[in-house]
């Protein structure tokens, strides 16, 4: 009788591997974001004002509804294809990956998680179809101290009516539904918090001042005002007094949506000075093939191979419902602190004419720098980090 051939068993995947759904998903961001939006970046950058043809076509290619169910008009995808999408775009222009970033990973997730029924069926084919949203946590005294809010809502009858001021807001001026965190009770402290669906159109609110920023400038970040702002009971995310844990919660994932952009940053930096350093002559040869060169470049290479194992890790863990909090922040961390190396290198390379605006690396620099700020700086990732790994 023959013996049955022993099969080896088949080796684990490598950890960076992509479905073909995939690769055809982030190939077709790349092209888009080559054609569509390379040509439109300096002008946006020098105006400080996203276009909003551009915006439509986001829409038009469902990036502004990854992961939002068919029925709502999304496009049932994960939150590794949005990650992908982010990078994608913020490899061409960090304000365009920002804008898809926002409406995913804080905007669509809070509403995916959170919303009642009536809520998703009301709002999501909006986000899918037609409406920015934006997230309206920090306010002029409360930035790190993200639950420090003077942002009040008062019940009156079937409405709460909001008044206080929120800054820093990413979106504001294009978005038309915002997640806003107001406090009900200042003597419950965070447990008053509560995260209200607030449309623009609503009595009492108005967009304000629009930030000059370093970087990132065609991405709006606007100052809210909330003055008698009457906002119906029915749109109260999640419970009354629980704003908290969906403002946590939230920006947990929304930290590896940061990782992928700066990500994306990172690599459109080095793709640039890589392309200068063959072509550019420098005593008779090209900088590449000075060791000097050839050693930044290798570095830069291997730190943004690094920090893309990071982020397709922790999303992949997002997806899977495994806990990633240590990993976002980790992701966040190190992904903020390679673009801004590798950007700043990118603009040594260049020499002289990496520092002036003809050339395209000194906005990678300025747009790097954000990194490190928004969605939790790096000290409050290092906070959060230590505490994970020595189990405080």
């Amino acid at each position: 009788m023959p013996q049955a051939t022993l099969q080896p068993p088949l080796a684990p995947a490598p950890l960076m591997t992509f479905t073909e759904d995939e690769l055809l998903f982030r190939d077709n961001i790349r092209q888009f974001a080559e054609e569509k939006v390379r040509p439109l970046v300096r002008e946006m950058d020098e105006k400080g004002v996203f276009d909003a043809g551009l915006i439509r076509q986001f829409f038009e290619l469902g990036l502004m509804g990854i992961e939002l169910p068919e029925q709502h008009g999304g496009g049932a995808g994960t939150f590794f294809e949005a990650i992908l999408a982010v990078e994608e775009l913020s490899r061409v222009d960090a304000s365009a990956g920002v804008v898809v970033d926002v409406q995913n990973t804080l905007v669509n997730n809070a509403m995916l998680r959170w919303a009642t029924d009536d809520q998703k069926k009301r709002y999501l084919p909006k986000l899918a179809s037609e409406a920015v949203g934006a997230y309206a946590l920090s306010e002029a005294g409360s930035g790190s101290d993200a639950f420090g809010l003077q942002t009040r809502a008062e019940e009156r009858g079937n409405e709460y009516v909001l008044n206080g001021r929120k800054l820093w807001i990413t979106n504001a001026k294009e978005a038309g539904i915002f997640v806003l965190f107001a406090t009900v009770d200042p003597a419950a402290g965070y447990r008053g918090i509560t995260a209200f669906l607030v449309e623009n159109k609503f009595s009492g609110f108005t967009v304000g001042k629009k930030e000059d920023k370093l970087g990132i400038r065609a991405s709006s970040t606007c100052e809210l005002i909330l003055e008698d702002c009457r906002v119906p009971k029915d749109n109260v995310l999640g419970e009354v007094g629980k704003g908290y844990k969906i403002a946590i919660e939230t920006l947990n994932e929304g930290r590896i949506g940061i990782g992928a952009q700066m990500c994306g940053v990172a690599r459109g930096a080095w793709e640039y000075a890589a392309k200068y350093a063959v072509e550019r002559q420098q005593f008779g040869k090209p900088l590449a093939e000075y060791q000097g060169i050839q050693f930044q470049l290798a570095q830069m290479a291997t730190e943004i191979e690094a920090a893309r194992l990071m982020v397709y890790n922790a999303a992949r863990l997002k997806d899977r419902g495994m806990n990633f909090v240590k990993e976002a922040a980790m992701t966040k961390l190190f992904c903020s602190q390679v673009a801004e190396r590798v950007t700043s290198l990118a603009v040594e390379i260049y020499g002289g004419y990496g520092f002036t605006k003809d050339y395209p690396v000194e906005k990678f620099f300025r747009d790097s720098k954000i990194g490190k700020i928004y969605e939790g700086t790096s000290n409050m990732q290092l906070q959060t980090i230590a505490k994970l790994v020595l189990g405080k």
